[in-house]
């Protein structure tokens, strides 16, 4: 069933991408100025109710993606309930992410093992061929032709099946859920930076800084964006 549902996920590719990512740290920076500026009991009615949220309507992507912000707010609720050590959360937070890590590349690993098996499935399909093939050996060169024709489609359909459409798509799939845990990631280095007690910017930069190039917005790119923001409440 995975692998049937991941089948728009390879047409489609990584959901987030610079736009996404850039309305994260946004959004990760104005929820952190208004801990800052309120402390963090400001934010349990935010992170009770993320989808009915005043703060986090202004982040309409981040809002609708159940996934990531339920997992965001889960560790603002931590922080309003009086946890307070970075060390302790940031484990748990990395066994959470290698656990639904884990998950999603077992999709792609299924696919995978699926290929792996297919050419030997054709090799059968062959060998069956053959054996069909000499039970009609005294048949003319053209039926016997024929037979062996039929015998090597099962070895290239095969081969076609697993190298021409699985494993490309087993490979595409665990590149596109290696990309979008960065997404998690990236709210986890700036979470762990507001819990040491830095500033906003400070915390938001750590989040950018694990970014890979090509979802990166600059740093003047995002202080511009951050500078403009309304107040946070």
């Amino acid at each position: 069933m995975g692998a049937f549902k991941s089948v728009g996920t390879f047409l489609k590719g990584p959901k987030y991408k610079k736009a996404e990512y850039t309305e994260l740290l946004t959004c990760l920076y104005q929820t952190f100025r208004l801990a800052k500026s309120k402390g963090d009991l400001a934010l349990e009615a935010h992170v009770e109710k993320p989808h009915e949220s005043s703060l986090f309507s202004a982040f309409p992507t981040f809002q609708k993606d159940h996934h990531a912000s339920d997992f965001f707010c889960d560790y603002l609720r931590l922080l309003t309930l009086g946890a307070s050590n970075p060390h302790e959360i940031e484990a748990i937070m990395d066994q959470e992410l290698d656990v639904h890590h884990h998950d999603k590349l077992a999709v792609s690993g299924a696919i995978r093992v699926i290929g792996e098996a297919v050419p030997a499935l054709g090799i059968v399909a062959a060998v069956l061929g053959v054996i069909v093939t000499m039970s009609s050996i005294t048949e003319p060169p053209e039926v016997l032709g024929g037979l062996i024709a039929a015998a090597l489609v099962g070895t290239f359909s095969g081969i076609f099946a697993a190298y021409g459409f699985l494993a490309p798509m087993a490979s595409n799939l665990e590149s596109t859920y290696n990309s979008e845990h960065h997404y998690f990631v990236c709210m986890k280095m700036g979470l762990i930076g507001h819990m040491q007690g830095y500033a906003p910017q400070v915390s938001v930069e750590f989040a950018r800084k694990i970014l890979p190039d090509e979802y990166k917005p600059s740093f003047a790119e995002l202080e511009e964006i951050c500078s403009n923001l309304p107040p946070a409440g």
